[in-house]
C-alpha cells in the first residue's frame, strides 16, 4: 500500500514549488486539495482524479480510505507542518502511512522579505484561534502571526499598545506573487490605520 503524500506548494507563486513536489504530483493518481491550490498546478493535474477539500473532513477521510490502493497526494499551501493538514492526516491514517514534503511557509517567506531572522521569534496563529503573543513581546521577542479577517493587524497593534509594547509592525499581502505588498509602520500608528488588508501575515519587531 502506498504512503499518502502531503505536499506543500510554498507561499503561492509557482516559482516556489520544489522539484521533488512536482515529481510526486506527476506520479500521483489522485490529487486532493483546495480548488485554488489544485488549479494553480495547471497541466500537472491533467489525467488525474481530483478531489476538492471542503469543510467536511470526515467525508474526505472516508474517500481516502476507499482509495488506498491508489497513489494519493494531498496538496496544501505553504508547509504542511505549519497550521495545515498534517495533524488531521496523522490522526486518521497513522504517522507510518504519511509522506510529508515541506514547502516554504508564508512565515518563512515573510521574515525573509523583511530581512529578519526568526530563530528566536515567537510564531503563532490567530487565524480562527487565539494565542498569547503579548507575553513573548514583553520578554523582548519578535513575533510572527497568521491572521484572519477578525484579528487584523490593527487589532494586534491595539492589543500591544494597551500593554505598553513598542515596535514596528510589518504586514505581508499576496506574498511571493507579482503584486506582493509589504506594509510597515509603528505599532501606535497601525492601531488607527484604516487600511483594509487582504489575507496577510504579520510580523512585529520589538523595539526593546
Amino acid at each position: 500500500m502506498h504512503k499518502i503524500n502531503i505536499l506543500g506548494l510554498g507561499p503561492g507563486h509557482s516559482d516556489y514549488v520544489m522539484p521533488i513536489t512536482i515529481k510526486y504530483i506527476k506520479e500521483s493518481e489522485i490529487l486532493i486539495g483546495g480548488r485554488r491550490n489544485i488549479e494553480s498546478l495547471g497541466k500537472l493535474v491533467e489525467n488525474k482524479e481530483i478531489k476538492y477539500i471542503d469543510r467536511h473532513l470526515d467525508k474526505l477521510s472516508i474517500y481516502i480510505k476507499e482509495n488506498r490502493n491508489k497513489k494519493i497526494s494531498l496538496i496544501v499551501s505553504g508547509d504542511p507542518g505549519f497550521y495545515s493538514m498534517t495533524s488531521f492526516m496523522v490522526r486518521n491514517f497513522g504517522r507510518e502511512n504519511i509522506n510529508i514534503i515541506s514547502g516554504i511557509s508564508s512565515m518563512q517567506y515573510m521574515f525573509s522579505a523583511i530581512s529578519y531572522s526568526y530563530e528566536d521569534a515567537f510564531i503563532g496563529s490567530v487565524h480562527g484561534r487565539t494565542c498569547d503573543y503579548v507575553t513573548p513581546m514583553k520578554e523582548g521577542k519578535n513575533i510572527g502571526l497568521l491572521t484572519d479577517r477578525k484579528i487584523t493587524p490593527q487589532v494586534i497593534a491595539k492589543t500591544l499598545v494597551e500593554h505598553s509594547i513598542e515596535g514596528t509592525i510589518f504586514v505581508g499581502e499576496r506574498l511571493s506573487y507579482n503584486d506582493e505588498k509589504l506594509t510597515s509602520m509603528d505599532i501606535k500608528e497601525m492601531q488607527n490605520s484604516e487600511i483594509d488588508f487582504e489575507i496577510n501575515v504579520v510580523t512585529v519587531i520589538n523595539k526593546n
